[in-house]
């Protein structure tokens, strides 16, 4: 492995951070970006249940807030459950921008990175390229110094390409994700402003 570095010359070192960075946020994003975390099963039965019990109270709001984004999303509805539907509505579509700014923690990065590694490999591959043609001298070329331009050149491409590939593949997936749990938190918001102001009438 030290050997492939040393070959792919000193462009390689921010491939194999951006590399490291990039597995880093795909596991991460991975663990918290699971449905029973961001939108549990049965949540908005269990507040309604509770609401038609006890009413809203702090202590049903803080549990709320601290369970899941959605729990966020709908305890900043119950704040505004004694005010007009579009009230009720506005505070829960505040919080719904907030709680989708924090599911798409990190993916600029992880989306900069599918971008930028190919780039990054095509600057290494130009390195090489200048390296191929310093070797090039009056009596002849220098065969080791061609053959390291070489490695330059097709390992930071390769390399760029490997990274790329799945950082792009994950970064959709995540994205898409954000943009299913979105939907689906919103509905179920809307269920609850309808509930609430169905009880009230």
């Amino acid at each position: 492995m030290f050997a492939i570095i040393q070959a792919a010359g000193w462009p390689i070192w921010f491939l194999l951070l951006a590399s490291v960075i990039a597995v880093a946020l795909i596991i991460e994003r991975a663990i918290v970006l699971r449905r029973s975390r961001i939108v549990p099963t049965g949540l908005l039965d269990k507040v309604v249940d509770a609401y038609r019990k006890q009413g809203v109270g702090a202590q049903l709001l803080e549990n709320l807030y601290r369970d899941s984004p959605l729990g966020r999303v709908l305890a900043a509805g119950l704040r505004s459950h004694k005010a007009p539907r579009p009230v009720m509505k506005e505070a829960i579509e505040d919080e719904g921008r907030a709680v989708t700014h924090d599911l798409e923690r990190f993916l600029t990065t992880l989306g900069t990175i599918a971008a930028i590694s190919p780039l990054w490999g095509l600057f290494g591959t130009i390195v090489g390229m200048i390296e191929i043609f310093g070797s090039q001298n009056p009596t002849g070329a220098n065969p080791a110094q061609l053959a390291h331009g070489i490695s330059i050149a097709l390992y930071n491409a390769g390399f760029g390409i490997l990274i790329a590939v799945p950082a792009t593949i994950f970064f959709r997936h995540f994205r898409g994700k954000v943009e299913s749990f979105v939907i689906e938190m919103e509905q179920q918001a809307l269920r609850l402003v309808d509930i609430v102001h169905g009880d009230r009438n």
